[in-house]
């Protein structure tokens, strides 16, 4: 809970901690309604593909490129029917991985023994 003044014209101002935790920025609109005695800020997101999250902000410009790369090469392999399932189970689908990880074992030898 933070307790903040209202100022001369009305004005509140949100800790930065609630406007973070929001994701909140300045410039973003929010929602002020009256219910029963209390007052109910809810955050609105802003129309446009200008406010939603980018991977842009997360990753380098090179891993950014290496992402992108992996993904062509993922539509061209859809595009091309390489794909595997569906699978009736998320066992079916567990125990498909598994196999596919013992398949690469045995063609790669390991450089050091298992424990």
């Amino acid at each position: 809970m933070s307790l903040v003044r209202i100022q001369k014209k009305g004005t509140v101002t949100l800790p930065s901690r609630v406007r973070s935790r929001l994701g909140l920025a300045a410039g973003d609109l929010v929602d002020v309604r009256v219910r029963s005695s209390n007052i109910v800020i809810i955050p609105r997101v802003a129309a446009g593909p200008a406010k939603l999250p980018n991977a842009d902000d997360e990753y380098t410009p090179a891993q950014r490129r290496y992402i992108d790369a992996r993904l062509d090469k993922a539509d061209k392999d859809i595009k091309a029917g390489r794909t595997h399932g569906p699978f009736e189970t998320h066992e079916a689908l567990i125990d498909f991985l598994h196999s596919q990880r013992r398949a690469v074992r045995k063609k790669t030898p390991s450089s050091k023994p298992r424990s």
